[in-house]
């Protein structure tokens, strides 16, 4: 470790800790219906997508009717995306004569990318033609996100609205989402990411002539625009099957700098949305400094472990220390461009964001810093999270945290004001257990079946950890992975998609659920026997609630895989 790699977190902290009040007041005008600075030039537009959809923006739905037009909208994206991918041979922009995706392999990749997951099981250059990227990929990247946006917004109106039936329009958050949040910084960060040379183009593949006198195709394409929303959407998925260690995804230490800011810039924001929405700013620092508690304790384990380096190559009196001439640390499977601190700050950015994207191979990191990875995604998004899912997924855990707290004094638990009674805390618990219910099903299965096994290309704790990693990413919606899998199966094609669909829309539904029951309700105000949920009282409660549950679901499967990998290391022991 340096005072310049602590310098770089410093650095990636202050920008987005000056982006969280700004932005996040910005989103908070533009699902109250207020006027913002776009609005003379998008409300025009806005209208005429309202009207070209027979859609009555200002009318209000329940929490059903919310539930079903965000379900039906979902399984449309998926049945459009798989045909493209089924059908892209036979479509235009295709300059490389890319042939169609097989149907599992389509339906995974459909699944993937509609539930902001962004797993995937081939390599985008090699796979898919433009328009797929673009009218495919990319457009799921903004509507995906955009969904979750609007989830987390009529959570909000949950908390904030007294005795109403209705938690908001659909449609309505959708359209916002997608024209006022994340269409205007994509244009701004697309046009960042070509000055500092991301390819933007949709010419073929470039031939040039290598110095020993052969040939060697270059991948190129429509980079930048799909960066830009891959980023920002926490869905990840790479244009190159590198992702961000491709110098055409991620060329500088700037634009590695800027990547991780978009990974977690709405996802941080969202909890000063949510203060504002409902009337307390304080309650939103609350969450956001459990958030960077949590983050905070991530990134020093996986900087300092990996800074140390690997100690089966120090026992073998290899220099791992750093030095003018070199890094130092565990430089196996990092981007030399960025060290140890810029491939551990993204790795902890993207598993943290539920993002996904990459600029080291995970499957390389030291076994504990790949338990912390796990972690990461394993209590649900909660530490900064995708935009819209990380807020849900921790005030999923506010509510948990408040009824044990009220279980200790005997009084029923309140948050900002609303009960939590029976229906609250069933859904919140459903919610809470849909991810880890597939990720520990699926991987014993996985673990244990010909099929499953067929794709490890290791044996051991370390193959285990790799099998648990892919369903967790997937269950988690994160879709990074630990890369010695191979997942391009008919088999895991099947079941990643199972557990993304799962980890997605089976949580989405009891969130908005609680949403219209506390919309319902009646808000009371505080007494003496009130929690407080705004203070540090309150912070270290609900990030220690996390960490127990947390672990009391997941020790065990991460002592037979990362734990076991790790004491395996240290004694020289190989599979």
């Amino acid at each position: 470790m340096s005072a310049v790699g602590w310098g770089q977190i410093g650095l990636s902290a202050l920008l987005i800790g000056l982006l969280v009040r700004p932005l996040g007041g910005y989103l908070a005008r533009v699902y109250a219906g207020e006027r913002t600075l776009l609005q003379r030039v998008l409300g025009p537009i806005e209208r005429a997508l309202y009207r070209s959809a027979g859609v009555d923006a200002p009318a209000e739905q329940s929490w059903s009717e919310y539930a079903v037009a965000l379900l039906v909208f979902s399984i449309a994206g998926t049945a459009a995306l798989y045909l493209l991918l089924r059908f892209q041979s036979l479509l235009p922009l295709n300059p490389q004569d890319q042939p169609a995706l097989t149907p599992d392999l389509a339906l995974d990749s459909a699944v993937s990318f509609v539930s902001n997951t962004s797993w995937q099981s081939y390599g985008g250059e090699t796979t898919l033609s433009h328009l797929a990227q673009m009218a495919g990929i990319a457009v799921q990247s903004f509507l995906s996100a955009a969904t979750g946006l609007a989830a987390a917004v009529a959570l909000i109106r949950g908390f904030s609205r007294r005795t109403t039936g209705t938690i908001g329009n659909f449609w309505g958050d959708l359209t916002r989402s997608v024209l006022y949040v994340l269409l205007p910084i994509c244009v701004i960060v697309a046009l960042f990411f070509v000055a500092e040379g991301i390819p933007q183009t949709l010419a073929g593949y470039a031939e040039a002539q290598t110095i020993t006198g052969g040939t060697q195709l270059i991948a190129r394409g429509p980079v930048a625009t799909q960066e830009a929303i891959k980023l920002l959407s926490g869905d990840g998925g790479g244009f190159f099957n590198v992702n961000s260690a491709h110098p055409f995804e991620n060329p500088t230490a700037l634009t590695n700098l800027v990547e991780i800011v978009l990974m977690l810039a709405l996802g941080a924001a969202l909890t000063n949305t949510f203060g504002r929405m409902v009337g307390d700013e304080r309650q939103g620092w609350a969450l956001l400094a459990t958030m960077v508690l949590l983050f905070g304790l991530g990134i020093a384990g996986i900087y300092a472990g990996e800074s140390r380096g690997n100690p089966t190559l120090a026992s073998l009196g290899i220099d791992q220390t750093m030095g003018p001439l070199q890094a130092g640390g565990n430089m196996e499977g990092k981007e030399a461009r960025f060290g140890i601190v810029g491939s551990s700050l993204f790795a902890e950015s993207s598993t943290a964001s539920s993002d996904g994207a990459v600029d080291a191979m995970h499957d390389s990191f030291l076994p504990l810093s790949g338990a912390i990875l796990l972690g990461n995604m394993m209590i649900d998004e909660v530490i900064i999270g995708a935009p819209g899912s990380g807020l849900w997924g921790i005030l999923l855990f506010c509510l948990v945290a408040v009824f044990m707290a009220g279980l200790m004094i005997g009084r029923t638990p309140e948050y900002i004001g609303k009960k939590m009674e029976a229906r609250e805390v069933k859904m919140a618990a459903l919610a809470l257990l849909c991810a880890p219910a597939m990720i520990l099903g699926l991987a014993a299965v996985v673990s244990v079946v010909p099929d499953g096994l067929a794709g490890l290309g290791n044996a051991g704790p370390h193959g285990f950890s790799e099998i648990l990693y892919a369903y967790t990413s997937a269950a988690a919606t994160n879709g990074s992975a630990f890369a010695g899998l191979s997942t391009n199966t008919p088999f895991y094609n099947l079941t990643l998609a199972l557990a993304m669909f799962a980890g997605r829309f089976l949580v989405i539904v009891p969130v908005l659920a609680i949403a219209g029951s506390l919309a319902a309700k009646r808000t009371i105000p505080s007494s003496a026997g009130t929690l407080p949920t705004d203070g540090l009282q309150f912070v270290l409660l609900l990030a220690g609630t996390i960490v127990i549950v947390g672990g009391l679901i997941f020790f065990p499967a991460l002592s037979f895989g990362p734990v076991v990998d790790h004491f395996a290391m240290l004694a020289g022991t190989t599979y």
